[in-house]
């Protein structure tokens, strides 16, 4: 079994975990979706820098010149854009212990449009567990 998938979505669990946290503090006296738009100028810059560090700047042309490929991706940015501005303010007025929880409900949504639209197949284990984060979730947001 390759690991190396386990390994960089801990990491980004990990990391996930500190945006909720970094969030919440930083939000504080200033405005949600400002926050976010700074925080996105930042995660550009950072990226950015990697893909220089990596060499593969020249890479960027081949993303853009398949209009599919490249159609998909905007779509992406843009509903992570929307999910970062609905999460950055549900932490202003919530609970980080309780918003994140809730934001995590995004697993049960993937899962079940990756079956319906992408054709994956799920084992009945994982099954029970997306439905234990379901069921997870809704406690979390009825307490």
């Amino acid at each position: 079994m390759n690991s190396v998938w386990f390994l960089c979505a801990m990491l980004s669990a990990i990391f996930a975990a500190l945006v909720g946290i970094f969030g919440k503090v930083g939000l504080k006296s200033v405005d949600a979706n400002t926050a976010t738009a700074v925080r996105a100028v930042i995660m550009a810059l950072f990226l950015f820098l990697v893909v220089v560090f990596q060499g593969k700047l020249s890479k960027i042309p081949e993303v853009i010149a398949d209009k599919k490929t490249f159609s998909f991706i905007i779509f992406s940015g843009l509903a992570g854009a929307l999910s970062w501005l609905f999460y950055f303010l549900a932490l202003k007025y919530g609970k980080v212990s309780q918003v994140a929880p809730i934001d995590k409900f995004s697993v049960v949504l993937a899962t079940i449009l990756a079956v319906a639209f992408l054709g994956e197949k799920i084992s009945k284990m994982n099954g029970i567990g997306v439905g234990l984060i379901a069921v997870g979730a809704i406690i979390v947001a009825l307490s």
